[in-house]
Protein backbone atom coordinates (compact mmCIF):
# COMPACT_ATOMS: atom_id res chain seq x y z
CA UNK A 1 0.00 0.00 0.00
CA UNK A 2 1.46 3.45 -0.82
CA UNK A 3 2.02 5.79 2.21
CA UNK A 4 -0.20 8.88 2.77
CA UNK A 5 2.35 11.53 1.73
CA UNK A 6 1.70 15.29 1.93
CA UNK A 7 4.28 16.98 -1.45
CA UNK A 8 6.58 19.40 -0.35
CA UNK A 9 8.30 22.02 -2.43
CA UNK A 10 11.78 20.75 -1.57
CA UNK A 11 13.83 19.52 -4.27
CA UNK A 12 16.21 16.91 -4.34
CA UNK A 13 18.61 17.69 -7.54
CA UNK A 14 20.51 14.34 -9.45
CA UNK A 15 24.42 14.84 -9.86
CA UNK A 16 25.13 14.94 -13.23
CA UNK A 17 26.58 11.28 -12.65
CA UNK A 18 23.49 9.72 -10.92
CA UNK A 19 21.87 6.97 -12.23
CA UNK A 20 18.95 5.45 -10.66
CA UNK A 21 18.38 1.85 -11.31
CA UNK A 22 15.30 -0.33 -10.48
CA UNK A 23 14.18 -3.78 -11.49
CA UNK A 24 10.04 -4.99 -11.53
CA UNK A 25 8.29 -7.52 -12.13
CA UNK A 26 5.48 -7.39 -15.16
CA UNK A 27 2.92 -6.40 -12.28
CA UNK A 28 5.58 -3.40 -11.25
CA UNK A 29 6.30 -4.72 -8.48
CA UNK A 30 9.79 -3.52 -7.41
CA UNK A 31 12.35 -6.59 -7.10
CA UNK A 32 15.46 -4.91 -6.88
CA UNK A 33 16.64 -0.78 -6.68
CA UNK A 34 20.57 0.51 -6.52
CA UNK A 35 21.56 2.96 -4.11
CA UNK A 36 21.37 5.89 -5.42
CA UNK A 37 17.17 5.08 -5.79
CA UNK A 38 17.24 4.20 -2.21
CA UNK A 39 19.32 7.96 -1.39
CA UNK A 40 16.85 10.04 -3.95
CA UNK A 41 13.66 8.07 -2.46
CA UNK A 42 14.35 7.68 0.79
CA UNK A 43 13.30 4.44 1.16
CA UNK A 44 15.38 1.54 2.70
CA UNK A 45 15.71 -1.61 0.39
CA UNK A 46 13.22 -3.40 2.90
CA UNK A 47 10.75 -0.71 2.19
CA UNK A 48 11.40 -1.07 -1.78
CA UNK A 49 11.64 -4.86 -2.38
CA UNK A 50 7.73 -6.36 -3.17
CA UNK A 51 6.52 -3.17 -3.14
CA UNK A 52 4.66 -1.13 -6.12
CA UNK A 53 7.15 1.14 -8.27
CA UNK A 54 3.87 3.86 -8.00
CA UNK A 55 5.17 4.34 -4.57
CA UNK A 56 7.47 7.09 -5.72
CA UNK A 57 4.80 8.31 -8.05
CA UNK A 58 4.56 12.74 -7.50
CA UNK A 59 0.98 13.70 -7.61
CA UNK A 60 1.93 16.31 -10.11
CA UNK A 61 2.44 13.52 -12.85
CA UNK A 62 -0.52 12.82 -14.99
CA UNK A 63 -1.92 9.00 -15.58
CA UNK A 64 -2.15 9.45 -19.01
CA UNK A 65 1.67 9.30 -18.49
CA UNK A 66 2.15 6.50 -17.34
CA UNK A 67 -0.27 4.81 -19.10
CA UNK A 68 1.80 5.44 -21.93
CA UNK A 69 4.92 3.95 -20.53
CA UNK A 70 2.81 0.77 -19.35
CA UNK A 71 1.45 0.44 -22.70
CA UNK A 72 4.84 0.71 -24.47
CA UNK A 73 6.44 -1.36 -22.50
CA UNK A 74 4.38 -3.92 -22.12
CA UNK A 75 4.44 -4.05 -25.78
CA UNK A 76 7.65 -4.78 -25.98
CA UNK A 77 9.15 -1.63 -26.24
CA UNK A 78 11.32 0.75 -24.82
CA UNK A 79 10.17 4.57 -23.60
CA UNK A 80 11.88 7.29 -22.38
CA UNK A 81 9.83 10.06 -20.27
CA UNK A 82 10.44 12.95 -17.87
CA UNK A 83 9.21 11.94 -15.12
CA UNK A 84 8.31 13.69 -11.50
CA UNK A 85 8.91 11.61 -8.72
CA UNK A 86 8.26 12.11 -4.57
CA UNK A 87 10.42 10.75 -2.16
CA UNK A 88 9.50 8.92 1.84
CA UNK A 89 9.78 12.68 2.81
CA UNK A 90 7.47 14.53 0.65
CA UNK A 91 10.50 15.99 -1.55
CA UNK A 92 10.26 15.39 -5.18
CA UNK A 93 13.12 14.88 -7.59
CA UNK A 94 12.67 14.72 -11.40
CA UNK A 95 14.14 12.14 -13.29
CA UNK A 96 14.72 11.29 -17.38
CA UNK A 97 13.87 7.73 -17.45
CA UNK A 98 14.71 4.72 -19.84
CA UNK A 99 12.04 2.00 -19.39
CA UNK A 100 13.54 -1.21 -21.21
CA UNK A 101 11.06 -4.76 -21.14
CA UNK A 102 13.62 -8.09 -19.66
CA UNK A 103 13.18 -10.81 -21.31
CA UNK A 104 13.55 -14.23 -20.36
CA UNK A 105 15.37 -16.86 -22.43
CA UNK A 106 12.03 -17.76 -24.56
CA UNK A 107 11.54 -14.40 -25.79
CA UNK A 108 8.81 -13.66 -22.95
CA UNK A 109 8.91 -10.39 -21.14
CA UNK A 110 9.51 -11.02 -17.17
CA UNK A 111 9.85 -7.71 -16.05
CA UNK A 112 11.19 -4.35 -16.54
CA UNK A 113 14.55 -1.96 -16.13
CA UNK A 114 14.66 1.38 -15.16
CA UNK A 115 17.33 3.77 -16.07
CA UNK A 116 17.23 7.41 -14.65
CA UNK A 117 19.26 9.81 -14.89
CA UNK A 118 19.20 14.25 -13.95
CA UNK A 119 17.00 15.49 -16.93
CA UNK A 120 18.10 18.55 -18.99
CA UNK A 121 17.06 21.11 -16.44
CA UNK A 122 15.43 23.36 -19.70
CA UNK A 123 13.28 20.54 -21.45
CA UNK A 124 11.12 20.77 -17.50
CA UNK A 125 9.93 24.21 -17.90
CA UNK A 126 8.26 22.63 -21.19
CA UNK A 127 7.45 19.64 -19.67
CA UNK A 128 5.66 20.86 -16.63
CA UNK A 129 4.26 22.82 -18.78
CA UNK A 130 2.45 19.92 -20.68
CA UNK A 131 1.93 18.07 -17.61
CA UNK A 132 -0.25 20.78 -16.07
CA UNK A 133 -2.26 21.15 -19.38
CA UNK A 134 -2.51 17.26 -18.91
CA UNK A 135 -3.87 17.64 -14.95
CA UNK A 136 -6.25 19.81 -16.27
CA UNK A 137 -8.08 17.43 -18.42
CA UNK A 138 -7.82 14.68 -16.39
CA UNK A 139 -9.55 16.73 -14.17
CA UNK A 140 -12.32 17.79 -16.10
CA UNK A 141 -12.70 14.15 -17.50
CA UNK A 142 -12.88 12.79 -13.74
CA UNK A 143 -11.53 9.62 -12.82
CA UNK A 144 -13.20 6.97 -15.37
CA UNK A 145 -11.85 9.13 -18.23
CA UNK A 146 -8.92 10.26 -16.83
CA UNK A 147 -6.29 8.56 -18.50
CA UNK A 148 -7.79 9.05 -21.85
CA UNK A 149 -8.60 12.78 -21.57
CA UNK A 150 -4.57 13.49 -20.68
CA UNK A 151 -3.41 10.82 -23.45
CA UNK A 152 -6.05 12.90 -25.96
CA UNK A 153 -4.46 16.35 -24.73
CA UNK A 154 -0.72 14.39 -24.92
CA UNK A 155 -1.47 13.32 -29.29
CA UNK A 156 -3.25 16.63 -29.69
CA UNK A 157 -0.22 18.67 -28.73
CA UNK A 158 2.31 15.83 -30.69
CA UNK A 159 -0.29 16.53 -33.94
CA UNK A 160 0.32 20.52 -33.53
CA UNK A 161 3.62 20.09 -33.67
CA UNK A 162 4.54 17.48 -36.39
CA UNK A 163 5.85 15.42 -33.88
CA UNK A 164 6.03 11.53 -32.75
CA UNK A 165 5.98 11.10 -28.65
CA UNK A 166 9.89 10.15 -29.17
CA UNK A 167 10.52 12.89 -31.67
CA UNK A 168 9.42 15.39 -28.71
CA UNK A 169 11.48 13.77 -25.84
CA UNK A 170 14.11 13.56 -28.13
CA UNK A 171 14.07 17.40 -29.39
CA UNK A 172 13.62 18.38 -25.36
Amino acid sequence: MKPDIQPTNQEKVMRENDFIVSKTDTKGLITYGNEIFMEFSGYSEEELLGTQHNIIRHPDMPRGVFKYLWDTIAAGKEVRAYVKNMAKDGSFYWVFATVTPDYDGAGNIVGYFSVRRAPKRAALQVVEGLYRQMLEAERAAGPKNACAASLALLTAVLNEKGLSYDELIAVL
